[in-house]
């Protein structure tokens, strides 16, 4: 059954028209993921569907009776109660009905000799019992306290009025008495900000198994693969509709990229070789020929012309290491950290291979970013040292780009870091970061959160270095620069230490996941999750197919140097392919250089030539050599 139909609806703002043909559909028990760039009206048709807006064309349709619940990115709560009294206010129907069934127990108790009025009252006893119990009459406390603990709220904190809580609690408050209310639709802007990993979980599995149709808004892609049952992406005014979730719909999506393409390409081909055949008839200039031309021109005029499709992640770039470092890249040895009487961690140690693709997670506060200071150098520890292995080479993406300077321009904050850089080349990377034209006269200060990021992974890629420290490298940049950025990183053949919340992110980058905690430091090998998977395991098997658990944790090591060693393996095949496409282009420079006679003129000249074309000769052989190798040990451990 369709709960929600949303039907060429635009909206314009002045002369900003920021929908122009939205259309989709919402059955059922759907969980449909809104996506789209920042910007791009997802907010305006949520609040048009909430019908807090208007739209200037369209219509949305709903089943008569339709419930509707909104969470707005910065819906607020009342104030002046406790925090369970906020919530116990949504059961405010449910105790009148209590108080209607224990006037009518005491009705029936004085009407027995009355049978007709009892019956009467014995059946709307029946029916509000059952209406109790739908609305969780029984369970309402249960149902309350199982919300607020699940959204992070600590049995001490019920009692807190509301006025004191934080932003962000005052909106987790708010989600928690929506979701208390159970709507037939829910409209969820953005509700998983100022949640953490563990609360983010919870309500994961709670929308999952929610009874009532969802319309979401997330940044938060893990979020929206374990949610959605479809998304809808609005791009540039329209709208698509896919079904499946997150990851369903990136693939989906670039499969209909690729068929439009075919397509343009295939009707471009088509207009070129008709547009051949008309010039050939008015060639021949005859009455006959010119009519034919005339008839094919009117054709071409009444095609539906394709618009060339344009592939929305705009940024491409990869990461390379300049250099490769020693098998062992850092030691971490018994570090403690305090901030006066804030104490961070004691005694952490931690020994880094290269290759290595490290998540550090846990709550805020904790001391992930702390740590990553500590390795830069930027802040002392207390305790303990930390040392480098051979050859490394430190690059560090701060999440608040402390490193810009606001009263630089673009262009001149890239290009001071790298003096030796013709300026085209400098501007070349900075256009792979979509800065073009004018844009790289712009001054960081003027720029946002997303562009500072561009523009210092733009020094990052450019810096080469073999060793990636990423402090919440996907804050502030939209979904497809994400997914950009993790390509990049995926074919990156050093090592990564990441601070990061994106779930998505550590599942697709990391191959070790640290958990820091108050209490201590736990790791565990894989991606996020296999984080989970482990981290839920109710107890540790210590045997498994006539196994100890030391010849368990043995085959995992090996397993993790073997995936390190076919990184290694990766990284030294396509360096070994680079270095023979080089050395086959200084050839056939040289080759070049041969075949002008007026080189030999100079004997001297003409020697020197001959005596560096036999050497790359030599040097191709032997790098062919190394490639063939290179391939050969990559097949056999894959």
């Amino acid at each position: 059954m369709i709960v929600l139909s949303a039907q060429n609806i635009a909206k314009s703002f002045g002369v900003n028209a920021v929908l122009k043909d939205i259309s989709f559909t919402l059955q059922q028990g759907d969980r449909i993921g809104l996506v789209g760039v920042n910007g791009c009206g997802k907010s305006t048709l949520m609040r048009i569907i909430a019908g807090l807006d208007s739209p200037d064309a369209g219509e949305i349709s709903m089943v008569r009776g339709t419930r509707i619940g909104y969470l707005a990115q910065q819906d607020m709560v009342a104030g002046g109660a406790s925090v369970w009294a906020e919530l116990e206010s949504v059961y405010e129907p449910v105790f009148e009905m209590e108080k209607r069934l224990r006037m009518l127990e005491s009705d029936m108790e004085h009407a027995h000799e009355d049978a007709a009025q009892f019956n009467r009252l014995s059946s709307e006893y029946d029916k509000l019992m059952r209406r109790f119990e739908d609305a969780d009459g029984y369970a309402w406390k249960s149902m309350v306290s199982g919300v607020l603990n699940g959204l992070g709220f600590k049995p001490a904190q019920y009692d807190q009025p509301v006025d004191s809580l934080s932003g962000g609690e005052k909106t987790r408050l708010c989600l928690a008495r929506l979701l208390l209310q159970k709507p037939d639709l829910l409209l969820l802007d953005e509700p998983t900000n100022h949640l953490d990993m563990e609360t983010l979980s919870w309500l994961e599995n709670y929308l999952a198994a929610y009874r009532g149709s969802v319309l979401v808004i997330s940044h938060d892609r893990y979020f929206l693969d374990h949610v959605c049952t479809g998304m809808v992406e609005i791009l540039m005014g329209t709208s698509e509709q896919y079904s499946g979730n997150y990851t369903r719909y990136i693939a989906q999506r670039e499969e209909r990229f690729e068929t439009r393409i075919r397509a343009y390409e295939l009707q471009q081909k088509e207009i070129e070789r008709q547009q051949a055949i008309i010039a050939r008839y008015r060639m021949f200039n005859r009455e006959k020929s010119i009519r034919a031309a005339e008839s094919r021109e009117k054709a071409l005029e009444r095609m539906e012309k394709l618009e060339k499709p344009v592939d929305e992640r705009a940024i491409h770039f990869q990461f390379e290491a300049r250099r490769r470092t020693g098998e062992d890249v850092l030691f971490v040895n018994e570090v403690s950290k305090s901030f006066g009487d804030k104490h961070l961690f004691s005694n952490f140690s931690l020994h880094v291979r290269a290759g290595d693709r490290i998540a550090l997670i846990g709550p805020n506060g904790v001391g992930k970013s702390t740590l990553i200071k500590l390795i830069t150098g930027d802040v002392p520890a207390d305790h303990g040292d930390i040392r480098f292995g051979a050859n490394v080479d430190l690059g560090y993406y701060d999440q608040h780009m402390s490193s810009l300077n606001p009263a630089k321009t673009v262009l001149d904050e890239v290009w001071d870091r790298f003096p030796r850089m013709e300026q085209s080349d400098v501007r070349g990377a900075l256009g792979m970061f979509l800065f073009t034209g004018d844009d790289v006269f712009q001054p960081i200060k003027t720029l946002s959160g997303g562009e500072k990021g561009r523009v210092a992974l733009t020094a990052l890629m450019l810096r080469k270095d073999n060793l990636l420290l990423l402090d919440e490298p996907t804050n502030h940049l939209d979904m497809d620069s994400r997914e950009v950025l993790e390509n990049a990183l995926s074919g990156f053949g050093g090592t990564i230490i990441t601070v990061s919340h994106d779930r998505y992110f550590i599942n697709r980058i990391a191959d070790r996941v640290i958990e820091m905690r108050a209490d201590g430091v736990t790791e565990y090998m894989g991606n996020y999750d296999d984080y989970l998977e482990k981290k839920n395991r109710p107890v540790e098997i210590e045997v498994s197919a006539g196994k100890t658990k030391t010849e368990i944790e043995k085959e995992k090591r090996r397993e993790k140097m073997n995936k390190q060693a076919l990184r290694q393996l990766k990284a030294r095949a396509q360096e070994a392919e680079k270095a023979v496409g080089a050395k086959e282009a200084e050839i056939a420079a040289l080759e070049e250089a041969m075949s002008d006679p007026d080189l030999y003129l100079d004997s001297k000249k003409a020697a020197d030539v001959q005596k560096a074309y036999q050497q790359a000769q030599s040097d191709l052989a032997r790098l062919y050599e190394e490639w063939e190798q290179a391939e050969a040990a990559l097949q056999e451990e894959a």
